[in-house]
């Protein structure tokens, strides 16, 4: 409102000086006019021009809206820091070409044989596929991979083994069970302190830690960048790494293990953070693109990731090599997600436009059936079980999220929702929170929907003067009921926390 109104003060401002410097004497500055008289239009004009300049001075506007201006809040965020690199200048050699001809020699008659001719480069030949270098395909360092303004990552290293190694002493604690059904939905608030910025460009994957000592999230971009935020750091520290060359599809923090992080991406390439051997280790490559990856509650040695058009793979770390895979869907796997009660039992979301259930126990060979078929009009960007299990959750960009319930999840629901975000944003996807009440989606006017699962449609919206741009990819803190992390596509992280 303020700058409303300040900016169209001096506009008329501008305008009345421009007027005044160019006309002050009206017959005089156009003498090819001078020789007729002031018609009433143009009188009136000038009339209304010193009028207003009387009122604006009269009501000292000038100076109110310089001082409504000096005024604004400003909200300072905390954001990574790059470290700069010097480039070294290259050296180029100028060569002067000189022809036989201008040094006086006569020609080679002699030409040129077969052999040397086999040794000359082709000219004009299609361009060879570079090999990515061993670096890449190997363990990377984490000291190679750290790209913050600090010289060293030493300090997040420490911390993230120090934690790990406190969650093993404490053991398993599963929160969400005995704090399940208190969120108090008129409590939620954003505060200042609990926003950064944590990466560079469009947030494809945002976690949090599955502890119960330290709050710290991790998200990746579209560019292959890990970032990691301890929201309780006073100091607002942000670590930032670059393990892929492509967008992250997935982040899987192993709550027996937290200084172990699985990472998928685009590239093909399924990585390891280890946080005690310092490396991101490659635990998988292929010539197709991971877009999707996920692990059963009690699993640790199987991971299960969607590779290429409709592929699901399952990698064993006991055997050190890919134990099955199937051809489910027509089109890219979006998502993956397993039933909290029954391992073996899955759901998969496609761009094909479906949704399906699977249970493992019935694959055949390199052939699996579908127990259940949801389908959409358009892609299928999420289908998540609810905490309980007993209900499923779907996301399409045919601007629907459906609600599926019953032991066959034969109770259908269909709510409406704007899920058409555009190329620059990353695609919404609901999620559900600590229970089978809610489930939380972001919208395309900066704010989150929350839509009650018994009332079957959208029943609140989060909004707050602090949030900036729209957050499309959530999660919700396994431990702490009431604390939600949304993420956006300029690299931000906002999370909101009940009071």
């Amino acid at each position: 409102m303020h700058l409303s109104v300040s900016h169209y003060i001096a506009r008329i401002h501008s305008f009345n000086q421009s007027v005044q410097s160019k006309i002050p004497n009206f017959p005089s500055l156009h003498p090819s006019m001078a020789s007729r008289k002031m018609n009433e239009y143009e009188r009136q004009r000038l009339e209304n021009i010193r009028r207003n300049d009387e009122m604006m001075a009269a009501l000292k506007l000038h100076s109110k809206a310089a001082s409504l201006l000096s005024k604004r809040p400003r909200v300072t965020t905390k954001s990574y820091s790059v470290k700069s690199e010097k480039k070294p200048k290259a050296e180029t050699t100028v060569v002067i070409r000189r022809s036989l001809r201008t040094r006086g020699i006569p020609p080679d008659s002699k030409g040129l044989d077969a052999e040397t001719l086999d040794s000359l480069p082709v000219l004009h030949s299609s361009p060879a596929k570079i090999e990515p270098s061993f670096k890449t395909l190997g363990p990377l360092p984490m000291s190679d991979a750290y790209k913050g303004e600090d010289d060293s990552d030493r300090s997040f290293i420490e911390s993230i083994v120090g934690m790990a190694k406190k969650e093993a002493r404490e053991g398993e604690f599963d929160g969400k069970d005995e704090l399940r059904g208190s969120l108090k939905l008129e409590s939620m608030d954003l505060n200042s302190d609990n926003i950064a910025r944590i990466v560079p460009g469009r947030i494809t994957a945002v976690r949090f830690f599955p502890s119960t000592s330290v709050k710290m999230v991790v998200a990746g971009n579209k560019f292959g960048n890990l970032g990691f935020w301890d929201v309780g750091d006073d100091k607002g520290r942000i670590y930032l790494y670059h393990p892929h060359p492509a967008p992250i599809s997935e982040i899987l923090v192993q709550p027996y293990c937290l200084s172990k992080i699985y990472t998928s991406c685009y590239d093909g390439f399924l990585r390891l953070m280890d946080a005690e051997k310092e490396i991101f280790d490659l635990v998988y490559s292929s010539d197709e693109a991971i877009f999707s990856l996920h692990q059963p509650k009690n699993e640790a040695n199987c991971l299960y990731f969607g590779e290429g058009r409709g592929g699901l793979t399952v990698w064993d770390n006991r055997m050190g090599k890919c134990s099955s895979r199937w051809i489910l869907h027509e089109g890219r796997i979006n998502t993956i997600d397993f039933k909290c009660e029954s391992p073996y039992v899955l759901a998969t979301g496609s761009s094909d436009g479906t949704a399906c259930t699977w249970d493992l126990r019935y694959a055949n060979g390199d052939k699996m059936t579908a127990l259940k078929t949801l389908t959409h009009e358009r892609a299928v960007q999420s289908a998540y079980f609810s905490p309980s299990g007993c209900s499923l959750a779907t996301t399409s960009t045919d601007n629907t999220i459906g609600i599926y319930s019953g032991a066959d999840l034969e109770d259908a629901a269909s709510v409406y929702h704007d899920n058409q975000t555009g190329r620059w944003l990353s695609s919404f996807r609901a999620i559900w929170g600590w229970d089978d009440s809610y489930l939380f989606i972001g919208n395309m006017k900066r704010g989150v929907d929350v839509l009650s699962t018994s009332q079957r449609k959208i029943v609140t919206t989060f909004q707050s003067a602090h949030m900036s741009a729209i957050p499309c990819r959530f999660d919700a803190h396994p431990y702490e009921v009431g604390m939600l992390a949304g993420a956006t596509s300029g690299g931000q992280v906002y999370i909101w926390t009940s009071r």
